[in-house]
């Protein structure tokens, strides 16, 4: 099995040549910055790393109006190899090509695994239009970007479970990037930045390996702070009032509380055996 340190190896090897294309991709004016970059590892690793996956039954499960979906942070519960390819884009030399990519210099990754890890999605998952939670886990550093790695063979735009960027606002109509095997996706997670994943319609596994950078000052000109903030595509009916309603009070509890009262248990409990 291969360690994170040569997976990292391999990442910084693929990236390397397109610093400068995925720039130009990531900053493109108008539109949620973002980029992808394909065929990041060996074939027949990230093949391996699918069929490390858990069976969803041994997954949590988050479902409700806002989403539908199988997630893990606690990686030593599951096949090691997960762990070390979660890790990998979390090398030094990762960030910091990640952070010529995208212009942003201060990026920390995100050991805690705070909304991070591993995810799939089957038939009938999705996640409706939201913005990221504002912060890290203890509330001190921007949640800056997202780092998305697609892991499950020959997956098509047509099978669903596509990440859409909703450029205007989720009023508007979301931009499609499809979860192809082995691509890479880079996301900035400002407060902008809304973006969702539509309905899965195959009956195979979207898988996902999911990681976050964090920065101490904030993506965009400004300061903010909210809980993740969903909404009903399109911004309609009482799916979105219910949702909207939701946000400002998980919000409202956050900013007076300072996430005293509640904080996502997702998260890699080192100590928890």
């Amino acid at each position: 099995m291969m360690n994170r340190t040569e997976i990292a190896d391999l990442i910084v090897a693929r990236l390397n040549p397109e610093v400068e294309r995925l720039g130009r991709e990531f900053g493109t004016a108008g539109r949620i910055a973002a980029c992808q970059a394909k065929n990041i590892l060996p074939t027949d690793l990230v093949e391996q790393v699918y069929r490390a996956f858990p069976a969803s039954e041994r997954m949590i499960l988050k479902r409700s109006i806002k989403e539908n979906k199988h997630v893990v942070a606690q990686m030593d519960e599951h096949d090691p190899l997960l762990e070390e390819i979660v890790y990998a884009f979390q090398d030094p030399r990762v960030v910091d090509l990640v952070g010529h990519i995208t212009g942003l210099t201060t990026l920390e990754p995100d050991a805690d695994l705070y909304a991070g890890g591993i995810s799939a999605m089957s038939k009938g998952a999705y996640l409706r239009p939201h913005l990221d939670n504002s912060h890290d886990k203890d509330r001190k550093r921007y949640r800056a970007l997202n780092l998305l790695f697609y892991v499950t063979p020959g997956w098509r735009e047509d099978f669903g479970g596509s990440l859409q960027l909703w450029d205007n606002g989720p009023r508007g109509k979301p931009r499609t990037i499809p979860s192809l095997f082995n691509s890479l996706v880079i996301m900035l997670t400002d407060d902008q930045s809304w973006h969702s994943v539509n309905e899965v319609r195959h009956d195979g596994r979207r898988c996902c390996v999911s990681n976050y950078y964090f920065s101490r000052a904030a993506p965009g000109a400004t300061n903010y702070s909210h809980a993740t903030t969903f909404r009903a595509e399109h911004g309609r009916g009482l799916a979105d009032f219910t949702m909207r309603a939701d946000n400002a009070l998980r919000t409202t509890i956050l900013n007076s509380t300072g996430g005293a009262l509640w904080r996502n248990p997702h998260v890699y409990q080192r100590d928890k055996h």
